[in-house]
């Protein structure tokens, strides 16, 4: 799958993505500008030391990154989407297409592509989620829907030398 990011401007939050990216397997796509250097050390740690278990690519803007991938499957996240992100169907090689921390995806383009627009329910009021949780909440729906490939399913406590802690009891 893929993570875009529309002119991201937090590097504590793409560095949180970027992990994300790690974790799932995902590839991450920046679109320019970006709020931050890619050298940023907040950027660098909150991706802790993830940064070699993924892959990423920098575009100069939306249409270069288009150009790149003319036949990609996308789906819009916005607070302005017509339904919940759980309604669609997301396949392995889909994009998932975030706007801006402050600003969002811009209307210009959501006007193209409403109708492959999504959302995550909130209560009324609520401007937004943080972006890396968002983008964390939408990965894992559509990795879900496709059975988590390539992902261990399990966890094992064998080898641990705290296995048998006491803590490990509490419910």
């Amino acid at each position: 799958m893929h993570i875009v990011l529309y002119e991201p401007e937090i590097p504590q939050n793409t560095g949180n993505i970027a992990r994300t990216c790690a974790a799932t397997g995902s590839m991450l796509h920046l679109i320019e500008p970006l709020g931050f250097e890619l050298s940023d050390r907040y950027l660098k740690r909150a991706g802790l030391d993830y940064w070699h278990m993924m892959h990423y690519r920098v575009y100069p803007d939306f249409e270069r990154f288009l150009e790149a991938w003319p036949e990609a499957r996308m789906h819009f996240l916005t607070t302005k989407a017509p339904r919940a992100y759980t309604e669609a169907a997301y396949g392995p090689d889909d994009f998932l297409v975030f706007g801006c921390e402050t600003r969002g995806l811009p209307e210009s383009l959501l006007s193209r592509v409403y109708d492959r627009c999504v959302r995550i329910p909130m209560v009324p009021g609520a401007r937004s989620l943080n972006l890396s949780n968002s983008v964390a909440i939408v990965i894992y729906e559509a990795l879900r829907q496709q059975g988590f490939p390539g992902l261990e399913a399990q966890g094992s406590l064998t080898g641990r030398e705290d296995a048998s802690a006491p803590w490990m009891d509490y419910v």
